[in-house]
């Protein structure tokens, strides 16, 4: 079944508007993408007649709002086809996640000298949190460079994979070229435990935790068509099990005392405070909305998004592709000798075209790339053809006026 793009379109309030007196073509996806409808008001409704805080109260609207914040549970587990739903644990997104596994899990069992293996192609959110290790801990990062293209095969995963090596933390998906990893491969190819970046790959293509084999899986709510602040992380019963809290305070504990506190069964015992009960929600509807107009469709879609636009930038022989791994994203980063990737992105937004310009929080890529910033142009389901065409005509537009 192929999508029906008008009728998302029209789910999307936002596509319909104008920007400096041009239709919007949002391209930006890569960065957080937009808000159906559906999403909308299920976040109006929770508020205006349903809000109350979960898990404390006894009365009607409490209870009302923990069964519709609990309900998302079992919707991000049937999303990633996760094994069990109290493996699911509620954050704010990718990066609390990871910094929950770096502080939780990691923290405790990383000595000085051992080590973690990730890759040139890492978000910064999945960077930043194991520095931390290095720092105060004396954790050892080992890197692991892509192909020329931005393809990282497995293997090279693999054989960095050491005696002390004691986690590979690795993306699904790039947000810089849209590469796409193996991480079932890297996971069937070691005893390391394997923590995965989803933040870009789950909007993208089908996943399958059942399959997969990791032990750490994060997704981001507000890429995943969802809000921001939301988000999940799935952990193995087993790994959760050599875990300690990251966060304390109410709704974690089962007992405290002036002198003890013990903590309750996960995935309570990860999830302290009063947590977004609303963004879940939010979320929750999200997914439901992405599911139903089925994965494997919007992949295809997506996938005919991305042959479209390699097809028509291969034409540009001005313009230099960051990346271009064979069975890659919808994500396509570029530069032009002698216009900024800022002016590029200026100029494109004069014409009612939305990209992101800069490091993309992957500062290593760019070195690695020899470049300090790119502009990239991110594709997702409500996406057309004619916005292709759109991209391809303001780029050149933009060499007209740096040539």
């Amino acid at each position: 079944m192929s999508l029906d793009v008008s009728a998302i379109r029209a789910d999307f309030p936002i596509l319909s508007r104008e920007v400096n007196g041009k239709a919007l073509v949002y391209l930006d996806n890569g960065a957080s993408a937009q808000k159906p409808r559906q999403v909308i008001d299920a976040i109006t409704k929770a508020y205006e007649g349903e809000y109350a805080n979960v898990h404390r109260g006894l009365h009607f609207l409490s209870n009302l709002a923990t069964d519709n914040y609990e309900r998302v549970r079992a919707i991000i587990a049937r999303f990633l086809n996760a094994p069990h739903e109290d493996e699911v644990i509620f954050t704010s997104g990718s990066t609390e996640a990871i910094n929950l596994i770096s502080y939780g899990w990691a923290g405790p069992r990383l000595q000085a000298g051992d080590e973690i293996v990730l890759s040139v192609l890492e978000h910064h959110a999945n960077i930043v949190p194991w520095n931390f290790l290095r720092e105060r801990q004396g954790v050892v990062l080992r890197w692991v460079e892509p192909d020329p293209d931005g393809s990282l095969p497995a293997r090279k995963v693999l054989d960095a994979v050491g005696d002390k090596t004691k986690l590979i933390a690795i993306t699904h998906m790039s947000n810089v070229t849209g590469t796409v990893v193996d991480v079932a491969a890297i996971a069937a190819g070691t005893d390391v435990p394997v923590l995965v970046d989803g933040s870009q790959a789950a909007v993208h293509m089908p996943v399958d935790l059942s399959s997969l084999g990791v032990d750490f899986y994060c997704i981001t709510g507000h890429k995943l068509y969802g809000p921001s602040g939301s988000g999940a992380v799935w952990i193995s019963r087993d790994r959760q099990a050599e875990m300690r809290p990251f966060i304390g305070g109410g709704d974690m504990i089962r007992t405290v005392t002036r002198d003890a506190v013990t903590y309750a069964d996960p995935p309570l015992k990860f999830e302290a405070g009063t947590p977004g009960i609303v963004n879940q929600i939010g979320l929750g509807v999200a997914l439901e909305y992405m599911m139903d107009l089925g994965m494997e469709n919007i992949a295809a879609h997506e996938r005919a998004l991305r042959d479209r636009a390699r097809e028509r930038l291969r034409e540009l022989n001005w313009l230099n592709l960051q990346g271009d791994a064979p069975d890659k994203g919808a994500i396509f980063s570029v530069t032009m000798d002698g216009a900024h990737p800022h002016d590029m992105s200026t100029i494109l937004d004069k014409r009612g075209i939305a990209i992101r310009a800069g490091s993309h929080c992957a500062m290593p890529l760019m070195d690695f790339f020899g470049i300090t910033a790119s502009a990239r142009a991110s594709f997702a389901m409500y996406n057309t053809e004619a916005e292709v065409d759109a991209l391809i005509d303001g780029l050149s537009f933009c060499r007209e006026l740096f040539a």
